[in-house]
């Protein structure tokens, strides 16, 4: 039973929104409630235009718009009928000297600053256009006065509420109130940071410098299952679904979204339109990518360098998923399915399985150039993303030997792969697909030594593979090991104080090697 000393009474409501969806469903709930409707400029119009009775905020403050619409609702009578304490003797005596109504709910959104900077090519006046000033302040004056003032800023609440002031005789509770208030203070706290943010960014004029101080305000976006172990809570916070979304399956663990996230930055090294690329990650390691004609082709190219880690994996592509990749994919179990889109054939093969989750991606949602962060004691570590990508066509050939026009392919592929494995990384590959993986070794010579072994053991040939190398060799001992797994061309940075014995064992073995000058290092 709801407590009546809890519930404040609603009989006039304050709208002024920028997002207008479901404004007018609002509009008409709160009205067939008795409750009289106050709104600003388009709101008004919009609310009128269906009908609806409604208070202009100019008629009611007997002060017209101003300044383009800057100065609307800055006025006494708004933010007194807001801010006013209902039995407080002193708030009561100025209302009535000042002709101020009380208002007790207030419905809000913001000009849409993020979505204006997210834009490319904005200009600085534009965004700054975009920076609202009346909307916070009410917002912040009805969440401060949540005792006898509601505020709504999410549309996807407006039904709840009207269901809960009919039930209530046009009351809402102090507990809806409170979490409504909560709800408000984080959307103008995101609004603000989003605003500093930006604005930080336009004065950094050094290349490649980062701002003075980061503020960070991500709304919980979902509840994970548990963390990386049954015994951690977890949640996920941002917007990583606006991008990602789940069609089938168990809800994503944490594990889940990390795999997802690696699996993504490495297809997206990848040009859709050249072909399909697919990649086969385990535990936030790659174990297998490869390139086809067709997407079941580039499933076959990426499993076939590790046909036995796939199981319980994460399989991505960056083209389509259709019925052939589906029926190769489900010979096995994997944990996640992840495309662009999945064909209607394909899903009801692949739905069949109820704990495979199936997810979709658009790319265009997805900014690569977000920053890396790094929790550490006390703070974050923060860097730019990796997204540099040397070409073969610049890379210096310190041998004697140059790479054939194949082994050039091959070591493209290998180097794209490399960046993606944890360190110290190797890749042996051919010009479409990998053939052994190691990473995560602390020596490079044991990377070597694991990628190796597991290719003998799932029986790849690395003979004619070329290999890159995330770092430098720093002694031949590393590479003499690939060339006698079967490598004919190697890619690595360079940069050792020992590149000079690197370079005369490589020639020693008649192989090609390349320099990039660049080294892609994964920790």
């Amino acid at each position: 039973m709801t407590n009546a000393s809890s519930l404040r009474p609603v009989a006039r409501a304050l709208l002024s929104v920028s997002d207008k969806s479901g404004l007018v469903e609002l509009g008409r709930g709160l009205s067939d409630l008795g409750i009289e409707l106050i709104a600003s400029g388009g709101t008004a119009k919009a609310l009128s235009d269906a009908g609806l009775a409604v208070l202009e905020v100019a008629d009611l403050t007997k002060s017209p718009e101003i300044l383009g619409g800057r100065v609307k609702t800055l006025h006494p009578k708004i933010h007194g009928g807001i801010l006013a304490m209902r039995g407080n003797k002193e708030h009561e005596a100025d209302m009535q000297a000042n002709g101020i109504k009380g208002i007790d709910l207030v419905v809000v959104n913001l000009y849409p600053f993020e979505e204006t900077v997210a834009k490319p090519g904005v200009s600085l006046p534009e965004a700054i256009e975009k920076i609202d000033i009346g909307g916070p302040s009410m917002i912040r004056s009805a969440a401060k006065n949540q005792k006898d003032v509601a505020v709504l800023v999410d549309p996807s609440d407006y039904s709840a509420i009207l269901a809960e002031l009919s039930d209530n005789s046009c009351s809402l509770t102090a507990e809806t109130r409170a979490s409504l208030a909560v709800k408000a203070f984080q959307r103008t706290s995101a609004y603000d940071t989003a605003i500093h943010a930006y604005l930080a960014k336009q004065g950094v004029e050094a290349e490649g410098a980062l701002p003075a101080s980061i503020d960070v305000d991500f709304p919980r976006e979902a509840e994970m299952r548990y963390g990386e172990n049954p015994h951690q809570s977890a949640a996920l916070y941002g917007n990583f679904l606006n991008a990602v979304t789940p069609l089938h399956g168990k809800a994503l663990s944490f594990n889940n979204v990390v795999d997802v996230q690696a699996a993504l930055e490495l297809v997206l090294e990848f040009d859709a339109s050249e072909g399909p690329m697919c990649a086969i990650l385990k535990h936030n390691t790659p174990c297998g990518a490869g390139r086809g004609e067709t997407a079941e082709q580039a499933y076959r190219n990426a499993f076939d360098t590790d046909p036995d880690s796939p199981f319980g994996g994460i399989i991505a592509i960056n083209t389509p998923f259709d019925v052939d990749i589906a029926k190769a994919v489900d010979e096995i179990f994997t944990e996640v399915l992840i495309a662009p889109s999945f064909s209607d054939e394909a899903l009801a093969l692949l739905k069949k399985k109820k704990n495979r989750r199936l997810l979709t991606f658009d790319a265009a949602k997805i900014d690569r150039t977000q920053l890396n962060w790094k929790r550490v004691f006390g703070g974050v570590l923060v860097q730019e993303p990796d997204l540099a990508l040397e070409s073969m066509s610049s890379a210096q050939v310190v041998t004697k030997r140059k790479p054939t026009d194949d082994e050039l392919r091959a070591l493209a592929f290998a180097w794209t792969l490399v960046k993606h494995v944890k360190s110290n990384a190797v890749v042996f590959a051919g010009p479409n697909q990998t053939l052994a993986v190691g990473g995560g070794s602390t020596s490079r010579v044991d990377a070597v030594h694991n990628a190796r072994e597991k290719a003998a053991r799932v029986g790849n040939d690395l003979q004619g593979s070329a290999l890159g190398s995330d770092a430098f060799f720093p002694f031949p001992d590393g590479l003499q090991l690939a060339v006698a797994a079967g490598a004919t061309a190697i890619v690595q940075p360079g940069g050792s104080v020992r590149d000079d014995d690197v370079i005369k064992a490589a020639d020693e073995l008649g192989i090609a090697m390349v320099f990039t000058g660049a080294r892609h290092f994964k920790h």
